[in-house]
């Protein structure tokens, strides 16, 4: 295969990056919108990391360029051949290092020992300028070698930039030196951070998913439990009442009779069942939370002193800590919640912190009619107060305060929130 097919087989594999580095920026140009038409602020705010956050360190290289340009330099097509092919291998390694399988793949690892090889014979050659590769192909080396294999290539490829370097210019080794070192060390540490931060928000989304699906789960398991036996019951009588209508009408009213009155016995159990769901007491509600923060990530604080709650009090500060609760599994970054319910003899107060986001999320959390607004709302019609925003150390803080003996609203029993959360 002749130079000219494999460079215009490099340009064209050039050109696919950069068309996939556009769509992506297209796309992520595209979120933006959306996010500023919704009103959210995403906790992934950038475009994952590319080959392109690289590319504009191989300016470190002008001046070897320069001399190359100028006729400084002695041997001007193996330079200009040798400054090639170190651009070429360098755009080729950091392109493939931020996906994981061309990472550890063969051929990356054989790149990067091109690199050396092509390195250690430009400086030993030309010295100068053509020292501070060394510091590029430590970037190289620590956006593939993340982890335990860091050391054992980082220390290497600093010793021998050193030692190079001293052959060639001297005292200075020490500045080329310490920045492959830098270079190496850095940037593994940045990239695996990344990555790190990128997995950690992926298994978060995921685990409050799953805490969502599983509580589904079980209120359908839950109604499957309460109407299998009695729609079952329904029709075998239903099927009974059918077949004898005609030659015993008594018998078939008295299946009818039972029919009424299996199906009034399962609209009383239903009844009960939902009331029991959405109006749980408050030790109820703070076991749920614990199991749903828990499975979140999220490290849950209980605290709760005073005296017992009245009913009313009990089945709303109950429906703020499901809520509150809700909105840190579901819009915070938190990694800590604190609930703290504390009685005295007028009032009682209940307050929900987080250390997540703090303002950023406070749109997403107190937007709507059917979240902490809506509560807010019953709670003042019971003669308490709520307040959401964010709180003295960063974060979010929802607080709730309510009489002990919290007046009835007169249009009767607070009706409980829907199951809508903000």
């Amino acid at each position: 295969m002749s130079w000219r097919s494999t460079a215009r087989r490099r340009l064209r594999e050039w050109r696919e990056v950069a068309a996939q580095g556009r769509a992506g920026r297209q796309r992520f140009r595209a979120q933006q919108r959306e996010w500023r038409r919704t009103g959210r602020t995403p906790e992934d705010v950038g475009p994952p990391p590319s080959g392109f956050t690289l590319v504009p360190w191989l300016l470190m290289g002008m001046g070897s360029f320069s001399n190359l340009f100028q006729g400084e330099t002695p041997n001007p097509v193996i330079a200009g051949l040798g400054l090639f092919t170190f651009n070429s291998l360098y755009i080729y390694v950091v392109f493939r290092a931020f996906v994981k399988e061309k990472r550890e793949a063969a051929s990356t690892r054989l790149a990067l020992v091109l690199m050396g090889l092509v390195t250690c014979g430009l400086a030993i050659a030309y010295g100068g300028s053509w020292l501070y590769f060394f510091p590029l192909l430590g970037l190289a080396v620590g956006a593939v070698m993340r982890g335990p294999m860091l050391g054992r290539v980082g220390i290497p490829l600093t010793v021998v930039a050193g030692v190079v370097s001293a052959y060639r210019s001297g005292w200075d080794a020490i500045n080329v030196a310490y920045g492959t070192l830098l270079s190496t060390m850095v940037t593994a540490a940045i990239l695996s951070l990344t990555d790190a931060v990128r997995e950690l928000r992926a298994a978060r989304e995921e685990l409050a998913r799953r805490a969502v699906e599983e509580e589904r789960l079980r209120f359908s398991r839950d109604l499957h439990d309460l109407l299998g036996h009695t729609l079952s019951v329904i029709v075998v009588k239903s099927e009974a009442a059918r077949r004898i209508a005609e030659r015993d009408l008594d018998a078939a009213l008295g299946q009818i009779a039972d029919i009424e009155s299996v199906g009034r016995q399962a609209l009383t159990e239903i009844r009960e069942a939902v009331t029991g769901y959405r109006e749980g007491s408050m030790a109820t509600e703070l076991e749920r939370a614990h199991s749903a923060l828990g499975a979140a990530g999220v490290e849950p604080v209980l605290h709760r002193s005073g005296p017992p709650l009245g009913p009313q009090a009990e089945t709303l500060l109950a429906w703020v800590v499901r809520e509150a609760v809700t909105n840190v599994v579901r819009h915070s970054t938190a990694t800590r919640c604190e609930i703290t319910v504390s009685g005295a003899p007028e009032r009682v107060r209940l307050t929900v912190a987080d250390n997540g986001t703090g303002a950023q999320d406070l749109d997403s959390r107190v937007s709507g009619g059917t979240g902490l607004t809506g509560l807010r709302e019953r709670l003042a019609a019971a003669g308490g107060s709520l307040t959401a925003g964010p709180g003295p150390r960063h974060g979010f803080t929802v607080t709730a305060e309510l009489p002990v003996e919290a007046p009835k609203s007169p249009d009767g029993p607070t009706p409980a929130p829907t199951e809508r959360c903000a």
